[in-house]
């Protein structure tokens, strides 16, 4: 509880949070509007999730329990550093969209909706994007010392729902 209302306070003044009480807390989540952003310049909690991969965190629970919003549910155990850390990137990543919302970045090639960002893609001799390869790899000076890669970049979730593949060996190989 203590770490999402922390979260929720220093939020607050880059992102609308949903569901605070009459004296302005949060329960034991925090849940962040990214509809207004969406309406303004078309980013959504989707891209933000996947940013936040670039930052070396794993995206929070999206659309749930409302649809366009993130809920980031900190443990108690996340140390006040690492929380810090994604209250920055949070930080970061608002600074981001406020680029693409004046018009600075273009709203479909962004590091946003591009995001995540391999390793192969930040090494690769083309780079067609108008924004730099060290922006789009570590956007932060933590990353410098300690970047964890995503593997693989964006997929297309609706279509991996729809036509599953499944590497799981016959049920009878568990008989």
């Amino acid at each position: 509880i203590l770490n999402a209302n922390y979260i929720a306070k220093k939020l607050e003044y880059h992102y609308p949070v949903l569901y605070t009480g009459e004296n302005g807390f949060v329960a034991h989540e925090c849940i962040i509007d990214i509809r207004p952003l969406n309406k303004s310049c078309g980013v959504t909690e989707e891209d933000i999730a996947k940013r936040l991969m670039d930052y070396g965190f794993h995206g929070p629970t999206m659309s749930f329990p409302v649809a366009g919003t993130l809920m980031i549910e900190p443990t108690e155990s996340e140390s006040k550093a690492e929380i810090d850390r994604f209250i920055d990137a949070m930080v970061r990543i608002r600074g981001e969209i406020a680029r693409v919302e004046n018009g600075e970045w273009d709203a479909s090639d962004n590091p946003l909706k591009n995001a995540p960002h391999t390793h192969n893609d930040v090494l690769d001799e083309d780079w067609p994007h108008p924004y730099s390869r060290e922006l789009a790899a570590r956007p932060a000076p933590w990353l410098k010392e300690n970047k964890v890669w995503p593997t693989v970049n964006r997929i297309d979730n609706v279509y991996g729902d729809r036509n599953l593949v499944c590497s799981c060996p016959p049920l009878s190989d568990y008989l």
